[in-house]
């Protein structure tokens, strides 16, 4: 049953959209690696995408570099002579250092090849930022032109939020946009919501776990925009009589009746595999019916209008040199986000690491299920910003982990021996290694619940 309810072409979708993404940052943040170990005259011996234990998928070699790709897709390495890494090579420490070694450069060389990567990913984040607000510009949804206010999942109605409800505030806090919402609600421990509902104000105060539940059930959606049901594309429908026309308001399926979006979602969702009858509104008078055949997971492959088609949203474009300026503030804004939500984890009983970590399949899910390339894009900045971060942490077998040795070197003068470094870089992997098999766990036992 499981498998019949599987999306496979969103999920294809997300698979395909996460390795094209993270084979990007891993490839260019081992380069970043890479050209300044050759700059400073180390020696390179393989540069490889994935890890290849045992075997590899396919490998060259150009001059005294191995280039290949690896089998298992949890990242990717370039190895360094004379560099206690993630191959975990002894044998090349029991010689005397040789001077094309990563262990024979002055250590200020060394802090430029470790901290090569994560620069490049930041860098690279700001770029692709940058690039996305110069072809796409910027588009905003104003809480004000929320005109038939917000539809509400369950977790937000049994918060005192209902569908209509349009937020304005946050703490007493106005809000402009609905992503300023979204994100004032995730990083406040206790938020009060300023709201209009019917025509007049009213407050609601989120209660106590219900972060706690937002995280836990890995919801996306608690708030949205509501609008109609407005048709933009039948070309894939299965007829079985009547028939949509672009601008047909849904306006019922089955008899029972409706005005928004999501009441013409939750009415058909208990219909997998039948033939429905849905009321459209034509030309804003004119009332006909078509039956349609819904699939496994109830779709009617009706495409809707968007809800930026259909509210008024704000959009700023940029030029060239606007979008510079205003990708680095974007992805400077991301990273501070970012570490404002690791910083919960650990000061916040709202937020807990078991609600929040996730590995491959979490990850994927971010792309939203089709090929979108805006988004592939954003998501692909957001996680070379991510990537960027994690590599920094002070945990040995990571960036951080080696950068921290190498300052420690700079400042006290010594050295850590070859024996501790090999003993840190084995304590480090295995600290990573549990803590990615715990996050695949998390996500099988999500799947499963």
């Amino acid at each position: 049953m499981i498998l019949l309810a599987v999306d496979w072409s969103a999920l294809f979708a997300n698979i395909g959209q996460f390795i094209l993404a993270f084979s990007i940052l891993v490839v260019l943040h081992e380069m970043g690696h890479f050209l300044p170990a050759k700059w400073f005259g180390c020696r390179v011996d393989k540069f490889y995408l994935f890890f290849n234990p045992w075997f590899s998928l396919w490998k060259t070699k150009k001059g005294e570099t191995e280039y290949g790709l690896g089998w298992i897709p949890l990242g990717g390495y370039v190895k360094i002579a004379g560099m206690i890494d993630e191959s975990m090579d002894k044998e090349q420490l029991k010689a005397p250092a040789q001077p094309y070694e990563f262990r024979a450069k002055p250590a200020w060389q060394r802090l430029i090849i470790m901290l090569g990567g994560v620069t490049v990913n930041f860098i690279l984040a700001l770029v692709i930022f940058a690039a996305i607000l110069f072809v796409w510009g910027e588009e905003r949804l104003p809480v004000q032109n929320i005109k038939y206010g917000l539809w509400v999942d369950s977790l937000a109605q049994s918060a005192g939020l209902q569908n209509g409800d349009v937020i304005t505030g946050i703490n007493g806090k106005p809000v402009a946009y609905l992503d300023e919402v979204r994100k004032g609600i995730f990083f406040n421990e206790r938020a009060t919501l300023d709201i209009k509902r019917n025509g007049g104000d009213t407050a609601v105060t989120l209660p106590p776990g219900f972060l706690s539940n937002l995280t836990k059930d890995q919801k996306q959606t608690l708030i949205a925009p509501r609008y109609p049901a407005i048709v933009k594309s039948d070309a894939d429908v299965k007829y079985v009589s009547g028939k949509m026309m672009p601008g047909d308001e849904i306006v019922g399926v089955n008899g029972s009746r409706f005005h928004y979006i999501d009441e013409y979602l939750d009415a058909k969702k208990l219909l997998p595999n039948q033939n429905i009858t849905l009321s459209l509104l034509r030309n804003g008078k004119d009332t006909a019916t078509a039956v349609v055949k819904t699939d496994d997971v109830t779709r009617t492959n009706v495409v809707l209008k968007d809800f930026d088609e259909l509210l008024t949203t704000e959009k700023k474009n940029y030029g060239f040199f606007e979008a510079i300026p205003a990708g680095v503030k974007y992805g400077v804004d991301r990273l501070s986000d970012y570490i404002t939500g690791i910083k919960l984890l650990f000061t916040s009983k709202e937020h807990k690491v078991k609600d929040n970590l996730g590995s491959i399949p979490s990850i994927a899910k971010t792309f939203g299920g089709s090929w979108d390339w805006q988004r592939f894009w954003t998501m692909t900045a957001l996680f070379s910003i991510i990537l960027a971060f994690m590599n920094i942490l002070p945990i040995p077998a990571l960036d951080g982990g080696h950068a921290l040795f190498t300052l420690y070197e700079i400042i006290t003068g010594r050295k850590p021996s070859d024996k501790f470094m090999e003993y840190a870089q084995m304590a480090g992997m295995a600290l990573l290694l549990g803590l990615m098999l715990y996050a695949f766990g998390l996500d099988i036992w999500r799947m499963f619940r």
